[in-house]
């Protein structure tokens, strides 16, 4: 008999119905929900050790979104026909949840912790990324793991002017804005999305409005686990080892030391580390030999947290940052163009000591990124990959495959761009924009759309308007009510701060953003000040790379391959195509071309690329030919086929032969056709006719030729 499960519904501002039930499915996890809106549902488990690893002094968290095939009854693709490796769709979706989850656990709870969100059946047009924090969140609410939630995520869209919440994905097309965001009934948490080229205000707005989505998704966690007898008592912990007294002498001596660093501004991070390290290892070696190595440990903690403050004190109190500049203030910035001679486009945008080393490559249509997943598939035209070797830093890291950091600020740079790549005719190549992360201190996915804006117009890639992008933090005490909104923070700012916002765009609006916060009680008004500090540093970033390169080059280098389009009629692409491909194998292989051939609706669009212009009119003739409709009384320059007794066929169009009967060749009487025409020959004929039976076709040869006087 089917266990009875505990579920809360509850409905959504637009009417949508979304159910969370627990106490069916996965009852050995330490919590086990079903997320259910219409037809589409997901299962989320998460687990946790009972006890942290030795050493540990970080939240051991891993998140894993899972698209089965059979949710939406799909076989998956490959040899193996089932699901491998994580698709970029798949972890990207569990990055933001993992960004929305991490800060809420409890600084000391070290525990290693799993979360897993499986698609397990997908309605039509429902898009269930928008629902895997809610279920994630909802498997910690009904667990006895401790956690500072809940949290919930929603997907808000602006269309046609409106804000919808979870829209269908046949709507997201038509989206200006499309967001994701993440928080807790009293505040967000985290935002990632891409917007075309929207005002600070309307984005504002947005959150605002997707936060009253969240605040319903968080009360109904609440009461969920009200009824879950499990979740009423969180688990206890004990996962770190302390000594207050050490912690107190590492503070006393240490701290004014660090605050001191801090002011010196220095713009040379390698320095300042070396700096603050020498403080540490001056109170190391004031610790007796003896008891030193069983605290070294715990005084490389307490250290960390009082240069951190100090360094956040340093900035609340004086104003002054870690490298000197002021709160508002962005790093030197120089930039080139055409490094690289033979890429199709290449540029090196260097920020204080962040460097991306940035190509294009102009492919055709068969270099199209194919999108295969549960739920969502297509082909993409714009592709663009981030990489970030350890020497960036100057840390040994095995050189190999990108991992979740690298697809996520790829992916983050991808979404800046898009808006302004030309569409249709206007763009006909596939295009792969690689950012290589040379060197490394904050901002470099930031870096890398800035490059990749100054590349894309060295490759002659008509883009609307260029791009910048500019990573903003913040440092706020909430004792004193200080804070301070940093403009193109370092990585010692990122990591010591409160938030991470960056915020992509051109002149004239936002085309991208992704927000972190590691604090509570983030008012509106210091975001909305973010924002607009942003906006002016975004400006003085256009404004340095306009020093370099203002638009794309007039034309494409000589070593791009040159693509031209052409539409027939859907009715002749098999004719185009030929028995088997022979045809247009032929026209490839005689004029020196690749041809691709794609059914859009009532149409045949066909690419043609070659390096030559002649090649190309080669080909666009040859098409052309297969798909005229001869007309009669039109002249054609044909070529003899072959020769019968009563006449010569010929090809006046590629594909198409006509009768030429004996009696039409010329005024005068011809006895045999070949005393007056041979195979290969090209002539000059006129249609005078199209038999209605048939549709076989009368030439004329004497049409043409002047009728001789009568005798």
């Amino acid at each position: 008999m089917p266990v009875q499960a505990i579920t809360k519904t509850f409905q959504m501002a637009d009417g949508k119905t979304i159910s969370i039930e627990t106490g069916k499915l996965a009852k050995q996890a330490d919590g086990s929900v079903v997320i259910k809106m219409g037809d589409t549902m997901l299962l989320a488990t998460v687990v946790a050790a009972k006890e942290a690893k030795e050493d540990v002094d970080f939240m051991p968290l891993s998140v894993d979104y899972k698209e089965k095939y059979a949710a939406t009854g799909k076989f998956p693709g490959g040899f193996f026909k089932r699901e491998g490796r994580p698709s970029e769709y798949e972890i990207l979706i569990s990055r933001l949840v993992d960004r929305a989850l991490r800060p809420l656990f409890p600084e000391d709870f070290h525990a290693e912790t799993q979360v897993i969100i499986q698609l397990i059946s997908g309605g039509k047009d429902d898009a269930p990324d928008a629902l895997a924090a809610l279920a994630a969140s909802a498997a910690l609410a009904v667990s006895d793991i401790p956690f500072h939630g809940p949290i919930s995520e929603v997907r808000v869209a602006r269309i046609n002017g409106e804000f919808i919440i979870n829209p269908g994905l046949s709507l997201l097309g038509d989206a200006e804005l499309e967001l994701i965001v993440a928080g807790t009934e009293d505040n967000i948490m985290m935002v990632e999305g891409e917007l075309k080229e929207v005002s600070e205000a309307t984005m504002l707005e947005a959150i605002k409005v997707a936060h009253e989505a969240i605040k319903i998704q968080c009360k109904a966690q609440v009461e969920l686990a009200e009824m879950v007898e499990k979740a009423k008592t969180k688990r206890e912990y004990s996962h770190e080892n302390n000594d207050a007294d050490l912690k107190a002498k590492v503070e006393k001596e240490t701290f004014d030391k660090c605050y001191q660093i801090a002011l010196q501004g220095n713009a040379d991070k390698n320095a300042r580390a070396e700096a603050f390290k020498a403080v540490r290892e001056t109170f190391l070696e004031s610790i007796p030999e003896e008891e030193r190595e069983d605290k070294e440990s715990l005084v490389k903690k307490y250290f960390h947290d009082v240069e951190k403050e100090a360094v956040r004190k340093a900035v609340l109190n004086e104003r002054v940052r870690l490298d000197g500049r002021k709160l508002d203030e962005v790093r030197p910035i120089w930039s080139e163009v055409n490094y690289l001679p033979s890429t199709h486009g290449s540029a090196i945008f260097t920020r204080g000591e962040t460097q991306s080393l940035v190509t294009v490559t102009l492919g055709n249509k068969m270099d199209e990124q194919t999108i295969d997943g549960a739920v969502i598939e297509g082909s993409s035209k714009f592709i663009l990959h981030y990489n970030f070797p350890g020497f960036s830093t100057g840390e040994v890291r095995r050189f190999g495959s990108p991992g979740r950091r690298e697809i996520g600020h790829g992916n983050l740079a991808m979404r800046a761009l898009k808006y302004v790549i030309p569409e249709g005719d206007d763009n006909p190549y596939t295009i792969r924009v690689v950012s290589d992360i040379l060197e490394s201190n904050g901002s470099s996915s930031m870096a890398t759309v800035c490059g990749g804006t100054l590349a894309l117009m060295d490759a002659g890639v008509k883009i609307k308007k260029p791009v910048a992008g500019i990573a903003m933090g913040l440092i706020s005490d909430p004792e004193t009510k200080k804070y301070a909104v940093l403009s193109d923070i370092l990585g010692d700012e990122d990591h010591l701060g409160d938030m991470d916002f960056k915020v992509t765009g051109t002149a004239d609006g936002i085309t991208a953003c992704q927000m972190d916060i590691k604090v509570d009680g983030l008012s509106y008004q210091v975001l909305e000040e973010a924002l607009d500090q942003a906006r002016k540093g975004r400006l003085h970033i256009l404004g340095e790379m306009a020093k370099t390169i203002t638009e794309p080059r007039s034309d494409y280098k000589d070593n791009v391959p040159r693509i031209e389009r052409m539409v027939i009629s859907k009715e002749f692409i098999g004719a185009v195509i030929g028995p088997g491909g022979k045809v247009i194998q032929e026209i490839q292989r005689k004029t020196n071309t690749t041809i691709v051939i794609e059914e859009v609706g009532n149409y045949g669009m066909i690419d043609i690329v070659s390096p030559d212009k002649e090649s190309i009119e080669a080909a666009k003739n040859t098409i052309k030919g297969i798909v005229a409709i001869p007309e009669v009384g039109e002249v054609y320059k044909g070529t003899i086929k072959s020769i019968v007794p009563f006449g010569a066929f010929v090809e006046i169009l590629p594909g198409k032969e006509g009768l030429l009967h004996i009696s039409e060749i010329d005024w005068k009487r011809i006895e045999k056709v070949e005393d007056v025409l041979h195979e290969g020959d090209k002539i000059e004929v006129k249609l005078i006719g199209i038999d209605d039976r048939n549709g076989k076709m009368k030439l004329s040869r004497k049409a043409l030729i002047p009728r001789p006087p009568k005798n």
